[in-house]
């Protein structure tokens, strides 16, 4: 099975994208994703996705263009694992839901 698409941003077309499946969600937490993914594509460019697995575990996927000279690899990487650290209660509460509407 594919990973399924919770939200993600990207750096090159300014734009934040939440799949449809999820607008059921309260406001504060779809604000609160829209927040997180553009400020990290505006901290170090390229494109960032946050994507549930086969078990139902949130993951931060990020990747880039080869000719994007802006992004910064370290501190993607770094950036990553303080969202993960900061946002750790919500990204369970999401596995949480994901796992209620998924069975």
């Amino acid at each position: 099975m594919e990973n399924r698409v919770l939200c993600g941003a990207s750096y090159y077309e300014q734009k934040f994208y939440l799949n449809p499946a999820y607008e059921v969600l309260p406001e504060a937490v779809k604000n609160e994703l829209k927040i997180m993914c553009v400020l990290f594509v505006q901290d170090v460019s390229g494109i960032i996705m946050l994507e549930f697995n086969d078990d139902g575990n949130l993951q931060i996927m990020v990747t880039a263009r080869d000719d994007d000279i802006y992004f910064d690899d370290i501190g993607a990487e770094l950036k990553v694992k303080q969202i993960q650290q900061e946002k750790k209660e919500l990204f369970g509460q999401l596995e949480e839901y994901y796992h209620a509407v998924s069975d």
